[in-house]
C-alpha cells in the first residue's frame, strides 16, 4: 500500500511537472526583469531539490518524522548551496 502511494505521488508529480512549462508562458518588459526572474527561479529550484532529496532520505531512514526533519535539512543545504553558487558568480 505504501509503495503504491509513493509511486502514485511521484507519477503525478512527473506528469504535472512536464505540463507546467507550456502553461507558464510569461512576457517581461525588460531584460532585467527576465534575469531577475530567472535567478529567483534557479534559487527556488535549488532549495526545492534539496528539500525533496532530504525528505526522501529522511523518509527511508525514519518514517514520517524523519521525512520532515530531512526536508528541513535538505532545504537548508539547498539554500547554502545557492548562496555559494551566487557568491562565485554562477547565478
Amino acid at each position: 500500500m505504501r509503495k503504491a502511494l509513493i509511486t502514485g505521488i511521484i507519477s503525478t508529480g512527473l506528469l504535472v511537472g512536464s505540463a507546467a512549462p507550456g502553461v507558464a508562458a510569461t512576457h517581461y518588459r525588460t531584460r532585467q526583469q527576465y534575469v531577475r526572474h530567472k535567478r529567483h527561479m534557479k534559487t527556488a529550484k535549488r532549495i526545492g531539490i534539496g528539500a525533496a532529496g532530504g525528505a526522501a532520505i529522511g523518509a527511508l531512514a525514519g518514517g514520517g518524522k524523519g521525512a520532515g526533519i530531512g526536508a528541513l535539512a535538505g532545504a537548508g543545504a539547498g539554500a547554502l548551496y545557492d548562496r555559494h553558487e551566487k557568491h562565485h558568480g554562477h547565478y
